[in-house]
């Protein structure tokens, strides 16, 4: 007889805090880590129509890293709703103004499936600009990204 595939329940799941800091992090290596664990991808565990990832901090986002030309040339798009509406922003633009923390919240929810559960995973994830942040009442364990892979940071 074949083993049973394990299907977790909302009862087995347990969810942990995990920091990153981002200062010289790349983006997208970032995102995806982010985007992996928000689902639950790295544990055993994992089930694909429930949410058993972990809840996640993110701070210094402001000093997130684009490599080549992407700072330049990268650009955002949003339609206001009218016509000829479509409105566009660079990385750098975005980066310099009041909320750098939207191109790690963009690049991770555009790694997440579409849909009411991806919609419920992003609501995991926390993202700051600066150093503080308020959860330090959920004890978050730090998350080394840049020791996994040398290419995940950049000293420029």
């Amino acid at each position: 007889m074949p083993a049973k595939t394990y299907s977790a329940r909302a009862a087995d799941i347990e969810k942990k805090w995990v920091l990153i800091d981002a200062k010289g992090l790349v983006v997208g290596r970032l995102a995806s880590l982010i985007a992996m664990r928000l689902r639950g991808k790295h544990k055993p565990t994992f089930t694909p129509h429930m949410d058993d990832g972990d809840n996640i901090v993110v701070i210094n986002a402001e000093k997130i890293v684009l490599t080549g030309h992407k700072c330049e040339q990268k650009v955002y798009h949003h339609f206001t709703g009218y016509p000829g509406g479509i409105k566009e922003r660079s990385a750098k633009f975005i980066l310099q103004g009041k909320f750098p923390e939207r191109i790690v919240e963009k690049a991770v929810e555009r790694m997440l499936p579409r849909g009411p559960l991806g919609r419920r995973q992003l609501r995991n994830l926390r993202v700051y600009k600066g150093p503080e942040h308020p959860h330090e009442a959920q004890q978050p364990v730090m998350l080394d990204v840049a020791g996994l892979n040398r290419k995940n940071a950049r000293g420029d």
